[in-house]
């Protein structure tokens, strides 16, 4: 069926083009009476504005890009619920596309956004190289979310993963572990940090003979690879830090397959804080990151640079907050190895 036009809406309500025009444009510009006249006219049709026809002279689309490196993650799904919230608040609009924990696909997912015109990028996690997206930056504001950067041209908003690791191996350590495993997720975004915060924590505490990092990812199966390679060892550690919660509860399903009891035989703490770590049967001791908050931040921080045409970069960093639960405890024997 064809589509109604805007010389329809106008015909139907009696007004002209210009004025059906004003109305979806700027409503509060007309008067009571007219407007209702249009967007009566226009539900009856079942008009609805061309955006790329407005795009095409506001010069302008009201959309921002998100681009998140792992959809299965709810971690992004709360944040994307907060880039959601405040894009909304602003008139604005978030295309979400993922990059499936792939580099050369979210350069793929980068270059559709920019062929669609948004007007503005976050990227989530991003695997991208900083000088690559210092060029997509060349073309419309950029903020990296959960990476940090001391780019000019890129904004960037994340947790202080460094200050999280510390956190988790303070508590630990308080509990009376000193045999701490870390799973590190090699150089996905925010583990260097945290594989760094942990290191100087396990140092500061003169346990730096028991410093012990087994490389893994942010995914479920990543963590009971390692963990399933730390028990293969034969020198099992009295806890375990996690890059984060998902890896966390790929390592708690091989510990509980192994008949071992958290935090019993093995305490273990992850990253994130995510909604099922909450949950009574997994009760696990994780580092909180404000997920929503982030996404708000982030939405502000590229619409600074669009309406407030703010040149310089910016850095923000947030603190992160220990969750104790049941998945921590002291251990019942720890022995040097």
């Amino acid at each position: 069926m064809k589509q109604p036009t805007i010389h329809d809406v106008a015909e139907r309500a009696g007004v002209s083009k210009s004025l059906v025009s004003l109305v979806m444009r700027e409503p509060d510009r007309v008067s009571d009476a007219s407007r209702q006249a249009v967007l009566e006219a226009a539900a009856e049709l079942g008009y609805r504005p061309n955006a790329v026809a407005r795009s095409l002279v506001q010069r302008r689309t009201r959309v921002i890009g998100v681009v998140l490196s792992d959809l299965h993650n709810p971690f992004f799904a709360d944040v994307a619920d907060g880039i959601e919230e405040a894009a909304t608040v602003r008139g604005y609009r978030a295309l979400l596309s993922s990059g499936f924990l792939d580099a050369k696909r979210e350069r793929a997912a980068v270059e559709m956004m920019l062929e669609l015109r948004v007007d503005g990028l976050i990227m989530l996690g991003s695997m991208m190289k900083v000088t690559k997206i210092e060029k997509v930056a060349a073309s419309l504001p950029v903020t990296l979310l959960g990476r940090h950067t001391t780019s000019k041209v890129v904004d960037s908003v994340g947790v202080d993963d460094s200050a999280g690791a510390r956190a988790a191996v303070d508590h630990l350590v308080a509990l009376g572990h000193e045999r701490i495993v870390h799973i590190n997720a090699g150089k996905a975004a925010g583990a260097p940090r945290r594989q760094s915060g942990y290191k100087k924590a396990m140092r500061r505490h003169g346990l730096e003979d028991q410093i012990r990092s087994v490389k893994a990812n942010f995914t479920e199966r990543g963590g009971a690879r390692a963990m399933t390679e730390i028990l293969e060892s034969g020198d099992l550690p009295t806890a375990v830090f996690a890059p984060n919660d998902f890896a966390a509860l790929g390592a708690m399903e091989v510990i509980d397959s192994a008949g071992l009891d958290i935090p019993g035989d093995v305490s273990l703490v992850g990253y994130d804080n995510l909604g099922l770590a909450a949950l009574p049967r997994i009760a696990l001791t994780t580092i909180g990151q404000p997920r929503a908050d982030l996404g708000r931040t982030a939405v502000r921080l590229v619409l600074e640079r669009l309406d407030d045409d703010r040149k310089t970069g910016r850095h923000e960093v947030v603190p992160p907050k220990l969750v104790v639960r049941a998945t921590t405890g002291p251990p019942r024997h720890n022995t040097r190895g």
